[in-house]
Parts: structure tokens; sequence; C-alpha cells
């Protein structure tokens, strides 16, 4: 090996019915998943380990759909609560409940269950979500309310238009920019 040529690369290991299960114990260790997003890893691993070895993608299919299916009926994964967990933080941080509804379903929620989510998230806030949201963002960001009283009609453009690309209405970042403080949104 010369110095213009890089590292060769570890090959995959070979995919056994025990090894995705040690990997999808280990990730769900690591991070709060979707059944979809725990799929996607492990159909990752199957997929290189079948290019690497020759081994039937086939049947790591099978052994993951069994081990998510069992993960399902034990409680391991649970998509319902992670999709509430998921939209009370994204929620904590300023996120609309349009890209909300967006992340989940990149997270492989469904519809119906992003929907249910953001239902209880609403019965467990009081207001209107995407306001009380839209002034979490602007806390965060410090927008509006939360900027320098000199330097806030420099900048309400830009701070409508920082809300805007967060998916809030118009309406909404017009209350929250303009609000005199925090407090004063209705």
């Amino acid at each position: 090996m010369t110095r213009d040529q890089p590292p060769a690369r570890k090959p995959p290991r070979l995919v056994t019915a025990q090894y995705l299960e040690n990997a999808a114990l280990h990730y769900l260790q690591r991070f709060a998943s979707s059944s979809a997003s725990l799929r996607r890893v492990l159909m990752r691993k199957v997929d290189r380990s079948a290019q690497a070895h020759g081994t039937d993608p086939a049947e790591g299919a099978r052994w993951v759909e069994d081990l998510i299916a069992r993960y399902l009926r034990s409680g391991l994964l649970n998509d319902a609560a992670y999709a509430e967990m998921r939209a009370a933080s994204l929620h904590r941080r300023g996120t609309s409940t349009r890209a909300i509804r967006e992340k989940l379903s990149a997270k492989g929620i469904g519809r119906d269950e992003a929907d249910r989510a953001l239902e209880s998230l609403d019965e467990e806030v009081e207001g209107d979500l995407n306001l009380t949201a839209a002034l979490a963002l602007a806390r965060r960001r410090r927008l509006g309310p939360y900027r320098l009283p000199e330097k806030r009609a420099e900048f309400r453009d830009k701070d409508l238009a920082a809300l805007g690309r967060a998916g809030f209405a118009y309406d909404i970042a017009r209350r929250v920019v303009d609000a005199e403080d925090p407090d004063s949104v209705e």
C-alpha cells in the first residue's frame, strides 16, 4: 500500500440470524427506532454481506422480517410509542406539524399513526400546536420577540422568512414576529 492508495476496506461479516439479532439489539440500545428504520439498517447489512459473500439476500430478508415481527409482538419495537415520542421531541424543538408529519413519514411511520401521535400531542399541549412550536423555534433561534429590541425592525422580514421555511403559516409567523414579548402572543 502506498500513500496514493486508500487502505483496503475490511469485508463485511457473513450475516446469520444470530448476527442480525445482536446487531438489532445493539442498534435498539443506542437509538429509538421505528420498525421501518430498523428494517432499513438490517437490510443494509444483509445486502452488503450478500454482495461480499455471495449469500442469498432473500434468506436474510426473511430473518429480518421474522426478527422485526418478534420484536413488535414482544413490545421491544412500538411504532405508535416511537411516533408519539418523536413528535413531542420535534415539537419541543419548534418543528411545525407539517414538518413533524414529513419526518415521521421519512422514518416509516404511516399517516394514521402520525395523526394519532399529533392528536395525542395536541391533548398534552396548551393552545395551538403550531403557535407553541413557532414560539419555541423563535426562542431557540432568537427571532421576533427574542431578538434585541433595536434590531427587530431591521430583521423582521428575515424572521418571517425563517419561520415560513420552517413550515409555519404566514399568520402564525406574523403573530410571533410582531409580538412585543413572548407572553403577548394570542
